[in-house]
């Protein structure tokens, strides 16, 4: 009994030590956010810092202390946290588990379709882009492509690219256009119809294919 005791109060002495940077990194990003992206995390960090403060309290001081009360509180904590985890899982994987990616011939990249996922996420993607669109290009996710400028197309379309940039920073491969460079195509008069990404694709290093159908996807697998 001791023992265990002393392991919940280490590995709890531990948790605790962790929660303040992440209380001071909400704190930090409270004050100094210069963007939508960095403003939508600030509050979720520290609330979570602060939450994992409390459970280690709670634990380091009921193994310390032998106050039976605070370890049974601290044991529910960990089993609801467990169990939530556990459904946010298997909720995950019900609500993309179509969205893996289409692999396509001769390509190194797969193409995402919005349309994979359950219509409960693409509401939520919709009702949410503005914000997640900011957050996207805070990341400089297409910087890379930007700056191979000067890559053959037929060693661009061997690079394995990630899912946000296949679907954020080149137009689909349905839309058929000609390729001139990662970020600058050509529109042609072939595109597929059922595609609407086609008409949103832009050449501008700040529009590209934010918009798109595809960039939606994208972000949910990565």
């Amino acid at each position: 009994m001791r023992v265990s005791n002393n392991l919940v109060g280490i590995l709890n002495l531990v948790t605790l030590l962790l929660s303040i940077p992440i209380i001071g990194g909400g704190i930090w990003l409270s004050k100094q956010a210069n963007t939508e992206c960095e403003r939508f995390l600030d509050k979720p960090v520290i609330v979570l810092g602060v939450f994992v403060l409390l459970v280690s309290i709670a634990g380091l001081v009921g193994s310390c202390c032998r106050v039976t009360w605070l370890l049974w509180v601290y044991l529910l904590v960990m089993f609801l946290l467990i169990l939530l985890l556990f459904c946010f899982t298997i909720f995950a994987f019900v609500v993309t588990n179509k969205g893996a990616g289409q692999a396509l011939s001769d390509k190194g990249y797969k193409e995402y379709r919005l349309g994979d996922y359950s219509n409960w996420l693409q509401n939520r993607v919709n009702d949410n882009w503005g914000k997640i669109r900011s957050c996207l290009e805070d990341s400089k996710i297409c910087q890379k492509l930007l700056t191979d400028n000067s890559t053959p197309a037929a060693d661009f379309y061997k690079e394995h690219l990630s899912s946000l940039q296949s679907g954020c920073c080149k137009p689909s491969n349905d839309c058929n256009f000609q390729y001139i460079s990662p970020t600058n195509w050509t529109k042609g008069a072939t595109a597929a119809l059922g595609n609407p990404d086609c008409e949103i694709w832009s050449n501008d290093a700040n529009k590209l294919c934010y918009a798109c159908d595809s960039c939606k996807a994208g972000c949910w697998i990565t």
